[in-house]
C-alpha cells in the first residue's frame, strides 16, 4: 500500500510545474506483530524506507552503511537488529518481550525487518513502543497493525508519540 500511495503522490507531485520535488512525501514505517498461536509465537515485521534507514543509520553508527548492495552483509545485519531493538520494545501481558533476530530484505523501496519472540502462549494486552526514525524526521510516523487470534488492530503514531496499547 505505501507502495502505491508513495508512487501515487511523487507522480502528482511531478507534474505540478515548478514544485520541488524530495525523494517522497512520507516518512513513514509500518510495524506490524503477529500471534502465530500454533507455534506459540509472536512474528514482527519492520518496513521503513531504503533512503531513510540508511540514512539514520549512517548518523548513528558512522559507518558506511548500503543496505541494498552490502560488501559486508553480516555487519549490516547487526546494525539494522541493533537500530529496531534500540527503537521498538514490546510488553505482552506486562512481560517485556525480547525479539529475535531472522534477517532484513529488500523490498521495492522499502527494507524489511524480521523478528520473532517465542514462548508466547496468550497475548491480551500489548503495549508497543516505536520511535523508528523519531531522530531523523520530526514528521515521521509509526502505522502499528497487531493481529491476536484473527483479530487485527491497528494505529498510526505521529512523532513525538510513541507509544500504543492494544487490548484483545
Amino acid at each position: 500500500m505505501a507502495s502505491i500511495l508513495f508512487k501515487w503522490l511523487l507522480a502528482a507531485l511531478i507534474t505540478i510545474p515548478g514544485m520541488h520535488v524530495s525523494l517522497h512525501p512520507l516518512f513513514i514505517s509500518v510495524v506490524e506483530i503477529d500471534q502465530n498461536a500454533k507455534e506459540k509465537t509472536v512474528e514482527v515485521s519492520c518496513k521503513i524506507f531504503t533512503d531513510d534507514f540508511e540514512k539514520t543509520l549512517r548518523q548513528a553508527y558512522h559507518i558506511h552503511i548500503d543496505l541494498m548492495d552490502p560488501k559486508n552483509r553480516t555487519a549490516m545485519d547487526k546494525v539494522v537488529n541493533d537500530y529496531v531493538q534500540k527503537h521498538l520494545h514490546i510488553i505482552i501481558d506486562g512481560k517485556n518481550i525480547q525479539l529475535k533476530y531472522i534477517g532484513y530484505e529488500q523490498i521495492e523501496e522499502g527494507i524489511y525487518s524480521y523478528f520473532e519472540a517465542g514462548n508466547i502462549t496468550t497475548v491480551k494486552d500489548i503495549i508497543v513502543t516505536d520511535d523508528i526514525l523519531y531522530e531523523y524526521k520530526k514528521e515521521q510516523m509509526s502505522l502499528l497493525h497487531v493481529t491476536v487470534n484473527g483479530k487485527r488492530k491497528s494505529t498510526r503514531l505521529n512523532n513525538p508519540d510513541k507509544t500504543s496499547t492494544f487490548n484483545f
